[in-house]
């Protein structure tokens, strides 16, 4: 993997890790698009962010993610195509963009055999856990009984509803507390979790509102609600990338020693 460099005041030379962001796309205009807040936060974090197009070529992934420290899977206004999880579409299915889809796996896949960390958002979450083998519940309002408001619409940034977090996680350590505020822009949720992923954190009505991989040589934190949003003033926000960033870093220079060191 390769890190950009800079010049600290010290005059010390610095890495930062580059960090690969999957653009989305316009249904209407056939452009590709991504929410500033993504890049603003990974940059403040200390990263480097990478727009990763939407071409769902093996070889142009696999190319790009070798040159990366770390994957952040955004959120969408998409969902995920549920025949991709074994289900037929409920009538509150959204829109499905299958480049989108696509892409996105190709990504996970790359990230995964080279176990570089990944951190999802929102739609990230949901595509990370049909990666491996997982299955969405398709609409809140009308699939769980007794939800609250996961659809909280403007101001984007405010937190709208509160989560309890699994002790003795990455989550509760990076949180530093059990009970968090957040913000929720989702319609759909967890349903059955993939494989090695763990449930970390829940709304009062029981949605799962994080996923982690529990084994120590994996960094792959996902949560569903925005922690790009509003993340100058939101505490947990700011200590969510500042980890991640870290992460990568750490996997970078593992890497790098692992290079140098004779065979």
């Amino acid at each position: 993997m390769i890190a950009a460099e800079g010049i600290a005041p010290d005059g010390m030379i610095q890495t930062r890790p580059r960090i690969g962001i999957p653009m989305r796309i316009e249904q209407t205009t056939n452009r590709f698009y991504l929410g500033r807040d993504y890049s603003e936060a990974v940059e403040a974090a200390g990263g480097i962010p990478v727009h990763i197009s939407l071409i769902p070529k093996t070889d142009y992934i696999d190319s790009v993610v070798a040159q990366l420290d770390g994957i952040l899977l955004p959120g969408s206004d998409s969902d995920v195509d549920p025949l991709r999880y074994g289900q037929q579409p409920h009538p509150q299915l959204g829109t499905v963009q299958t480049i989108k889809d696509e892409t996105d796996l190709l990504v996970i896949a790359a990230a995964e055999r080279s176990r570089i960390p990944i951190f999802a958002i929102c739609f990230g979450m949901q595509v990370l856990n049909v990666s491996r083998g997982g299955s969405l519940i398709q609409d809140i309002n009308s699939q769980v009984p007794g939800a609250i408001k996961h659809e909280q619409g403007p101001p984007r940034d405010r937190p709208s509803h509160r989560i309890r977090l699994s002790e003795n996680t990455r989550l509760s350590d990076i949180a530093g507390t059990i009970d968090v505020l957040v913000n929720s822009h989702h319609h759909q949720a967890i349903e059955s979790i993939g494989a090695d992923l763990v449930a970390t954190a829940w709304s009062t009505d029981g949605v799962v509102e994080a996923l982690e991989d529990p084994r120590p040589d994996r960094f792959i934190v996902a949560v569903q609600w925005h922690p790009e949003l509003g993340w100058q003033n939101d505490l947990l926000s700011q200590r969510l990338f500042r980890t991640f960033i870290n992460e990568a870093m750490n996997a970078r220079e593992v890497d790098l020693a692992q290079v140098s060191t004779p065979a």
